[in-house]
């Protein structure tokens, strides 16, 4: 089975293929939010550097969020093109759940976070492949109460390691950031989870089935509530 994957949910993209759970090609950019110029062209270079023609992927694979809004969307987008287009199947994959998985043979409890803004998070804990929480937005101090009570230590990985890390390293003993250079998803995990999840049995979705998930509404949805809700008290 073949899986083609991207991953732009934070500051970094990334694409890769993997056959039969091994990876075949990849590639890995931390440049900002500059997805919608990046991706496409790194989609066709990983494509063509591992020998594999577009049309014999056999599954197309993404995060769906938690992350950054726009580029959840564009990943999401791209892949429900690519799948829509040859008539190929979906699978999604959580950020923070691709974030968490590089080690999940640490014998640690990983939380995976990433920087929601307002003193918030999003956030899921793993241990082993065992998941421990669903994906959430919550404050770091709740997150703080989960932490405490963690077994064999914490690893910090996610886009808000540092943020976390600097908000309780003197409250939590044995918690640790994860190396700067291995804390963002990567669409070798993406593609390694998606492949690991479908042999065990979990149902891919179509093109139209493949949706973006959003912990908290977007930021320019919230601007326009709020702009909608000033006008009808503006009525009353």
């Amino acid at each position: 089975m073949r899986i083609l994957a991207l991953e732009c949910s934070s500051v970094s993209a990334s694409v890769a293929v993997c056959e039969d759970g091994k990876i075949i090609g990849s590639d890995f950019v931390r440049n900002g939010l500059t997805h919608s110029q990046t991706l496409m062209p790194m989609l066709e270079r990983v494509v063509r550097d591992s020998g594999t023609d577009i049309s014999s992927i056999d599954v197309f694979a993404c995060t769906s969020g938690p992350g950054s809004f726009t580029g959840v969307r564009i990943g999401v987008a791209a892949v429900k093109g690519l799948a829509d287009a040859l008539a190929k199947p979906c699978f999604a994959v959580s950020s923070l759940e691709a974030a968490a998985f590089p080690y999940r043979d640490s014998g640690k409890t990983v939380c995976a976070v990433m920087d929601a803004r307002c003193n918030q998070v999003y956030t899921a804990s793993f241990y082993g492949s065992e998941r421990l929480c669903e994906d959430e937005a919550i404050l770091i101090p709740e997150l703080k109460e989960r932490l405490l009570r963690a077994k064999n230590g914490v690893i910090l990985t996610g886009d808000g390691t540092q943020l976390v890390y600097n908000a309780l390293k003197d409250e939590i003993a044995g918690l640790t950031a994860s190396d700067e250079n291995c804390r963002y998803a990567d669409a070798k995990s993406v593609s390694i989870i998606a492949y690991e999840r479908i042999m065990r049995g979990e149902p891919t979705v179509n093109s139209a089935e493949l949706l973006p998930l959003y912990l908290r509404v977007p930021q320019a949805q919230r601007e326009l509530n709020k702009k909608n809700n000033l006008k009808g008290d503006s009525n009353i």
